[in-house]
């Protein structure tokens, strides 16, 4: 059993985000969802023990079943990208990385090196700043991720989405366990359609209302599904190279904390990279694999 004391004055939260987490958010508009959220919506007790009754296990089981069928099966586009991002991930070096902006960085540098290196891969990359107003229940905000665009011969487009820290979005105070093991089931790095990937959001929504639940705790909105579905699908502007001018103003002592944002982000797909190989059936065909040369179509 996990018990967990709210400390007051303390913020369980963290931003929306686990602790040492790098998902970009817009800080004013989460903090101020946080201090609301805290004073008006939170619950009465200031302790409670996260532990699975018999029914939220089976809630949460029956949507644990759902994860496998979320990463399976992919595209080829989809399977060839999957594997050049986590390698490429993997090859950065804390010296490729440079502040890109004022500020925080979020690790916007991570992900302006990473699209650096897709588009030297041949791959039509970019950083993509999505915002959105907020409505209702749903408040404003904005994100920053990444897409890939494979431009097909026939005119067409497929696009995908690159999320460097998935998991992040979905941590939740006070978690049960089986929660956390569903957490832990989603890829570090996410990698797919956009259709894919809210069948994601619709699984961990309904998992984080479960496990709240098990608290006596209400949903924070920066954890609805409207809120998590506006990240990646508001309208976004769309950048392939930081804006010098931000560069060059930037603090280098602000965007420190990236270098261990990389060691952990490498960490994690290491161990997610030799998890799947110990479980993956051996495949003798090597027809699939991909080829260097046929990254060079996608960048126009």
């Amino acid at each position: 059993m996990d018990c967990r004391v709210l400390v007051p004055g303390g913020d369980p939260w963290v931003r929306g985000q686990i602790v040492g987490g790098f998902s970009h958010e817009s800080e004013h508009d989460l903090a101020l969802m946080v201090s609301d959220f805290l004073e008006n919506g939170s619950g009465g007790a200031d302790s409670w023990c996260s532990s699975d009754s018999e029914s939220t296990l089976s809630d949460l089981s029956h949507l644990a079943e759902k994860i496998p069928f979320c990463k399976h099966p992919l595209a080829q586009f989809e399977m060839e990208t999957l594997s050049v991002v986590h390698s490429l991930i993997l090859s950065i070096t804390k010296t490729e990385l440079h502040a890109v902006k004022p500020g925080l960085c979020n690790a916007s540098c991570i992900r302006f090196t990473l699209v650096k290196l897709l588009r030297l891969s041949g791959y039509d990359a970019a950083v993509c700043l999505s915002k959105w107003q907020g409505t209702g229940k749903v408040p404003g905000g904005d994100h920053e991720y990444i897409d890939v665009i494979d431009h097909n011969h026939g005119g067409s487009s497929e696009r995908l989405i690159v999320d460097i820290d998935f998991r992040s979005h979905f941590e939740i105070a006070r978690a049960v366990d089986s929660y956390d093991r569903i957490l832990n089931s989603l890829p570090v790095v996410y990698v797919g359609s956009l259709a894919r990937l809210k069948q994601f959001l619709q699984v961990m929504a309904e998992a984080a209302r479960f496990s709240l639940k098990q608290n006596s705790m209400p949903l924070p909105p920066w954890r609805s599904l409207d809120y998590l579905q506006a990240k990646w699908e508001s309208s976004y502007r769309r950048q392939s190279y930081p804006d010098k001018q931000n560069a060059r103003s930037a603090n280098p002592f602000d965007h420190k904390q990236c270098r261990g944002h990389l060691k952990r982000l490498q960490a994690l797909l290491q161990a997610e990279n030799e998890t799947e190989r110990f479980l993956k059936p051996i495949n003798i065909d090597n027809s699939s694999r991909m080829k260097p040369e046929r990254h060079r179509r996608y960048l126009y």
